[in-house]
């Protein structure tokens, strides 16, 4: 029996070498000294170092001659415990090492073994795929896809006659297919007019795609919209991908801010805008596709085209059919409507009861609003989410919305010998007034009072320091503000 089981320590002694040059994984002997007993054909493939070299030398000259920046057996020597750590070599190539002691029968460190495995690959690996989790999480709000939305079935606000005015026509275009261009500045609400098209036409329940044009890098958009064929270029994927164009096949492709693509993308989209044929990127094939194209833009395209940043050829295919959207300023009577309907979308969101007071409301409705509807949405958003009371109030408004509507009208300017250095209340024909009689007591005091709070407005230099002074609501100052401007 004994001999049994020398014959066999002797045959695993025997064959110690082959049998670590089977795993996988890089090995690394050493004692307690520091001394190389072992490493396997891995260990030399990953480092490119030569056991011949190693064996029987200290572990230090993997950092002497090696060019390893780390080595573990003297930490595992001291500690008894495993450790783990990052190696690199002189070129840059990373290792993982894990080490492990091997205990004698006095509880003394006998070996160190270590294992090494190469991390380089997996890092690149975990590189791209962090880039190709950007580039989705950029992409998801770019291009979005519409089947069905329980809020494009809401009626639009419009009670403004250029509103209702607007709709109607919209409504008549969507049911032809043509190709269609919506103008208008940032915030007017291009993209809910491009979905109520593409709801209200017979592609309706078809993809809706949207290209958010500013966002996506030039040197990827041709293949982001076209698409690409298997091995175009490095990196990309073996089975292909397909482009926005041919996610949108049977239905919409909004092209949203087109004032925005380079001059270059411009004539590849007008070629399939003709043709209504486009190739993959690395292909040869042409691909024929079947979509509705709808595009906005906040620039004036005709200046573009002029100053030599817009083709003219594709300018002319885009406005087929021409939408205008009207900033918030020229639609003064969907203000409060507006405002009323977001209070209520945002209150049932976040489970809150809300309302506007009067004061609040005025302000809205003479406010130029410059972010127009997107701005309206936002700021209601914002207050309900922060008010912590049952009203929204003039003092819960931004206070350059309220210096903006409180800001007196200028004084006409006089000469500069009549010019006062510092504004002057002016009383003179107060006793022609009183004599006269041509005006009610409650008139002339009116007067008066408008007069002082200009003058107080101009002195102190804003509404919340004349509210101060004169111990008065801010609110009251401006409904007496307004009704001024208006008289």
């Amino acid at each position: 029996m004994a001999n049994n089981i020398n014959s066999v320590a002797y045959s695993l002694s025997k064959y110690f070498g082959p049998i670590l040059d089977l795993i996988g994984d890089g090995i690394y002997i050493s004692d307690r000294q520091g001394c190389t007993l072992r490493i396997n054909a891995m260990y030399e493939r990953l480092t490119g170092l030569n056991r011949k070299n190693l064996v029987g030398r200290n572990v230090e000259v993997l950092t002497t001659e090696g060019g390893m920046d780390t080595i573990l057996n003297p930490q595992i020597v001291k500690t008894g415990k495993p450790a783990t750590s990052i190696q690199t070599d002189s070129k840059g190539k990373k290792l993982v090492l894990n080490g492990h002691p091997i205990f004698d029968d006095n509880g003394e460190v006998a070996l160190v073994v270590t294992f090494v495995r190469d991390v380089t690959l997996l890092a690149q690996l975990r590189a791209q795929i962090l880039t190709q989790r950007k580039q989705i999480e950029k992409y998801r709000t770019n291009v979005q896809y519409i089947n069905e939305d329980i809020s494009l079935k809401r009626p639009l606000i419009a009670h403004s006659p250029v509103m209702v005015d607007l709709n109607h026509r919209v409504e008549h275009l969507a049911a032809t297919d043509a190709t269609i261009l919506l103008q208008g500045e940032t915030g007017v609400g291009k993209d809910v007019y491009a979905r109520r098209i593409h709801q209200a036409s017979t592609r309706a329940g078809k993809p809706f795609v949207k290209v958010d044009c500013p966002t996506i890098p030039e040197t990827l958009f041709e293949s982001e919209l076209f698409g690409y064929a298997p091995g175009a270029f490095s990196g990309a994927h073996a089975k292909g991908k397909l482009g926005f164009l041919e996610m949108a096949d049977k239905g919409t492709l909004f092209l949203d801010e087109v004032g925005e693509l380079p001059l270059g993308m411009q004539a590849k989209l007008l070629r399939m805008l003709q043709d209504r044929e486009f190739v993959r990127v690395g292909s040869t094939k042409t691909r024929s596709v079947d979509v509705r194209v709808i595009s906005a833009t906040n620039r004036d395209l005709e200046k573009e085209m002029k100053n030599g940043r817009f083709r003219s050829d594709l300018y002319y295919r885009l406005r087929v059919a021409v939408v205008t959207i009207p900033p918030l300023r020229e639609r003064q009577a969907d203000i409060i409507p507006l405002a009323k309907h977001f209070l209520e979308r945002y209150t049932n969101r976040y489970k809150k009861t809300l309302r506007f007071d009067p004061a609040a409301l005025d302000l809205f409705s003479g406010y130029h609003w410059p972010g127009n509807i997107r701005e309206i949405q936002n700021l209601i958003q914002s207050m309900v989410i922060t008010n912590q009371n049952s009203d929204i109030k003039i003092s819960d408004l931004p206070s350059n919305m309220v210096c903006h509507i409180a800001e007196p009208s200028p004084l006409p300017v006089a000469s500069a010998a009549q010019q006062p250095l510092t504004p002057e209340l002016d009383f003179s024909d107060l006793h022609q007034e009183i004599d006269e009689g041509n005006r009610s007591l409650k008139e002339i005091m009116a007067d008066i009072e408008r007069q002082i709070l200009s003058y107080a407005l101009k002195k102190h230099g804003s509404q919340d320091n004349v509210a101060k002074r004169f111990k008065m609501d801010r609110s009251t100052l401006f409904r007496k503000q307004r009704a001024e401007r208006a008289g």
